[in-house]
């Protein structure tokens, strides 16, 4: 491209330069990066000399590449989905176990806090908090807090649920051996009474990872989660509808809601298949 500016309207004119042409090469030299991680290196596997660039999917209105931004998006908005699940699992297996375990008061109140937890609206939640995070906060720390805020919301369905399989599970007869073996009640709940759930945790699993993904997406998309410069799925499709006037001339720049799209499409499609392989009510 060729800039120029117009003098009249006070804007700058960018140009195709059609009399350049840029060759593609094998194993140029670029930029500095580590391959695998560990060692120092130059080549790239395609790319043009210096000064000229090249972009797959286009680059942003800040000149950055989209197709780089859409694989450090990935390892924002697929993270939150695993952080999430990994602290919001445990805390709700333990809980729900527990409650319907022991049974009677201490089951009603327990039940009672997850009832008052899924009566919060949690997407009108994580606005209102994100809404009032320090402007200052690094993307990381936004990151990290949102991570948290979605894990404490995400677990009480989980518990309410393990709670009314152990409260069937409690009454089987090895169970009830195990009691009156004098084994304490934590230890009968974690070695016979939680694996006996492991059918509908794995499959729960792959299902509520999507959920945290479009919460994540979501924030980002009304510009109260992870801040430019930082990327993720959610505030790259944000920039892109910024620039609708531009969508008919660059549709690539909706690659992030496609990617959302297949991401999500792909777990459910993980959760189904699990569960038809380990429900023993659905062999055939």
């Amino acid at each position: 491209m060729e800039r120029s500016f117009d003098p009249e309207y006070f804007r700058q004119i960018y140009r195709e330069a059609k009399q350049k042409v840029v060759p593609i090469q094998i194993f140029v030299k670029g930029e500095c990066y580590k391959l695998l991680g560990l060692f120092p290196c130059r080549f790239h596997l395609f790319g043009v000399q210096e000064p000229a660039r090249i972009f797959l999917l286009g680059s942003d209105i800040n000149g950055r590449d989209n197709y780089s931004r859409l694989f450090f998006g990935a390892q924002k908005s697929l993270t939150i989905g695993f952080l999430g699940l990994f602290i919001a699992f445990p805390i709700g297996i333990i809980y729900g176990g527990i409650s319907g375990f022991v049974g009677g008061v201490t089951d009603n109140i327990m039940m009672r806090f997850v009832e008052a937890i899924m009566s919060i609206p949690g997407f009108y939640l994580l606005i209102a908090l994100a809404a009032i995070l320090p402007p200052g906060m690094s993307g990381s720390e936004r990151f990290a807090l949102i991570t948290i805020i979605l894990s404490f919301i995400g677990w009480a369905g989980l518990a309410r649920v393990i709670r009314g399989m152990v409260l069937s599970i409690r009454e089987e007869e090895y169970v009830q051996a195990a009691r009156a073996a004098g084994l304490s009640e934590f230890i009968n709940i974690i070695k016979h009474v939680i694996p006996q759930t492991t059918t509908y945790i794995i499959v729960a699993a792959t299902l509520q990872v999507p959920n945290f993904i479009l919460s994540e997406s979501g924030l980002s998309f009304i510009g109260l989660g992870i801040q430019q410069p930082d990327a993720s799925w959610g505030n790259m499709l944000k920039a892109a509808l910024d620039n609708a006037a531009d969508l008919f001339n660059q549709p690539w720049l909706l690659t992030p809601g496609i990617l959302i799209f297949i991401t999500i499409l792909c777990f459910n499609t993980l959760g189904d298949t699990l569960r038809d392989i380990l429900d023993p009510r659905l062999q055939s």
